[in-house]
């Protein structure tokens, strides 16, 4: 299964998130932001020039401004080009071969792309955490928030959000600083965030904890 063409629609509003179970703040101090799969692979997906692209890249643009203002570690989980049916394992079934082994596909948008300093993360599954090093890093750190910008909502920025939270992690899902394939599939996955595993806040509300 190849990627959808997806249309685009509005990102959703302060008073249009889901209940939250929880109420965490983020703390500057014991945060990582988590700039999750903003390869223009997946980017492509999107009608360029509309929503939810340009405000998921403005939003993301001025949280890695904050985190960085606020020594805040920022990582970025990229997949690899030109993986082997082996390293791709049951990914090839869902989706394909995955990105070409091409630097366009490849690349960050350079409004959101990784500065000198930041950390980067060959992901290979849904969840960033799986054969990585993100755990690790957080933990010699003293890091125990994670707050996740990127694509896709409803696969792996839900599932690194769940495996956050099995690890003891406290998640943050910025809403309108992720996208995804609807307005349904990402409604469905703030809820379920919210309603399972982490906070749900908008990037109005993250900018001002940093």
């Amino acid at each position: 299964m190849a990627l959808p063409s997806i249309t685009g629609y509005p990102l959703p509003t302060a008073g249009q998130l889901p209940d939250n179970r929880v109420s965490w703040s983020v703390d500057p101090a014991r945060a990582v932001l988590l700039v999750h799969d903003l390869q223009q692979h997946f980017l492509s997906a999107f009608p360029t020039g509309e929503q939810p692209l340009t405000g998921m890249l403005a939003n993301t643009a001025r949280l890695l401004d904050a985190a960085r203002r606020a020594g805040t570690p920022v990582v970025y989980s990229v997949q690899r080009g030109g993986q082997t049916p082996e390293e791709r394992g049951l990914q090839l079934d869902f989706w394909g071969p995955g990105v070409a082994a091409d630097p366009a596909v490849l690349a960050v948008p350079e409004p959101v792309a990784p500065r000198p300093g930041d950390t980067m993360l060959t992901k290979w599954k849904y969840s960033a955490f799986v054969r990585t090093d993100l755990a690790d890093l957080m933990r010699e750190q003293g890091r125990d928030q994670l707050v996740v910008v990127g694509v896709y909502a409803h696969i792996g920025v839900m599932t690194t959000a769940c495996d956050a939270w099995m690890r003891d992690i406290q998640a943050f899902v910025v809403a309108d600083a992720v996208a995804d394939f609807s307005r349904e599939d990402h409604e469905m996955a703030l809820r379920w965030a919210a309603g399972r595993c982490a906070m749900v806040v908008t990037t109005d509300q993250a900018v001002a904890c940093f």
